[in-house]
């Protein structure tokens, strides 16, 4: 259930991040009808586990990165890869990729067979290993964020990420309601800074907490 708070998020955060988007024509063709519904019925059957983001989350992540037309996101905090398989979904729409990083390697192996099984390899990809060292080697820039892992580490994740950042490009944070102790550096700098512009949501009541939505307006 996507909340009337979210709904504005969405309204604002899109009409001000069209305004750094650069229409194309990179769209990657659609899948077909019998792929769709093999895509549907293994994420109906999913076995989410604790870390895996809700599915209330993850539809409006995906709905996030199709509104903002991303073409490059990274994902801190794969567990075994069911937010990145919907917002993988979003990105093959875009025509777009998704790196997604997961230190724990059974994870990391559970989510590559995942996405095979959902046949998103050319749109996502895993790298397994420590988020704060993989981040930084990352080239190119990128329009999507999306942050999943140790709380205490956001705003290491957010300023090792920052230099690679477009204009409008959206950071979204989870855990931002009942983890707001852990991660209150992270707040103070997206909700401070006047390059950014913040708002914490609630999209799925099934874990009672929220993200923050973040976007980079410079």
């Amino acid at each position: 259930m996507i909340h009337a708070l979210s709904i504005g998020l969405l309204v604002c955060c899109v009409s001000l991040a069209a305004q750094f988007v650069v229409n194309d024509s990179g769209q990657a063709a659609e899948p077909s009808a019998e792929l769709e519904q093999a895509r549907a019925q293994f994420i109906k059957n999913f076995k989410r586990i604790g870390l895996n983001t809700t599915p209330g989350d993850a539809a409006f992540l995906r709905l996030m990165v199709e509104l903002r037309q991303a073409k490059r996101g990274v994902e801190v905090g794969t567990a075994t890869g069911y937010g990145a398989m919907l917002m993988g979904l979003g990105f093959e729409r875009t025509g777009g990729e998704l790196i997604t990083i997961e230190i724990d390697p059974k994870m990391a192996a559970a989510a590559r067979k995942n996405f095979q099984a959902m046949q998103l390899e050319k749109t996502v990809k895993l790298i397994e290993g420590d988020a704060l060292k993989v981040l930084p080697q990352l080239e190119g820039e990128f329009d999507f964020v999306f942050l999943d892992a140790v709380k205490s580490d956001y705003l290491k994740y957010l300023r090792a990420i920052e230099p690679k950042l477009k204009p409008g490009a959206l950071i979204i944070a989870d855990n931002a309601i009942r983890s707001a102790k852990d991660m209150q550096d992270f707040l103070d700098a997206v909700q401070n800074d006047p390059k950014y512009r913040t708002v914490i949501i609630r999209a799925s009541d099934e874990k009672n907490d929220g993200m923050a939505v973040t976007l980079k307006i410079q």
